[in-house]
């Protein structure tokens, strides 16, 4: 009797203690739907790795493209130097996102999505490829917030500068700076147009 009693308090032991090493239960879709937010102040002196980047940009792999295409290119600055490069190249959103982890170019290549044997098929040409760019960013700021990364995607930057510090080719468009990082306040929530005004039925 005895025995048994010891084998299934050790039992108990082993899966309590199972219990306390397994990791946060990750956030479901919705969570991070709800949760992800433009983040415009950051924690200092955190870091990201680039083992964690490398996790994030596979998953923007998995965004659909025109005809799978996969226009999208992305330069990463992690380093010191490319990120003060950077801050000085994103006009007024340097001093809100100066703490940011890491800075991220998002660009497409030009003549892919939306043509067929070099011509464009429809009147919006390029901009497909802009398209599939928003597409592959949309993937990467949710993946990051599932990661408990938080992200800003700022239009506002100098792309001839920043096409020369990344040495990013002529046939690339350079679109969005993305900052990402840890917020250092959450931020209220938006409120949404009425669903109704957005979304007809028919």
């Amino acid at each position: 009797m005895k025995r048994i009693v010891t084998l299934c308090a050790f039992a108990a032991l082993l899966l309590t203690g199972c219990a306390r090493s397994q990791a946060p239960a990750a956030p479901t879709l919705d969570e991070v739907f709800a949760s992800r937010r433009s983040i415009r102040a950051y924690q200092a002196g955190k870091t990201v790795s680039e083992a964690e980047l490398r996790e994030l940009f596979l998953a923007t792999q998995n965004a659909p493209s025109w005809a799978n295409q996969q226009p999208s290119k992305y330069y990463v600055a992690l380093g010191d130097e490319k990120r003060e490069a950077v801050l000085e190249l994103i006009g007024g959103n340097k001093d809100r996102v100066v703490n940011a982890s890491a800075f991220i170019v998002s660009t497409f290549e030009k003549g892919k999505s939306g043509f067929f044997r070099g011509n464009p098929v429809d009147a919006t040409g390029d901009f497909w490829g802009a398209y599939d760019n928003g597409l592959s960013n949309a993937y990467l700021v949710l993946k990051a917030r599932a990661m408990g990364f938080d992200t800003l995607i700022m239009g506002m930057r100098d792309a001839d500068a920043l096409r020369t510090l990344f040495s990013i080719p002529e046939n690339e468009a350079v679109l969005a700076v993305i900052a990402l990082g840890y917020r250092a306040q959450d931020p209220s929530t938006p409120a949404h147009r009425p669903l109704d005004e957005v979304v007809k039925f028919f």
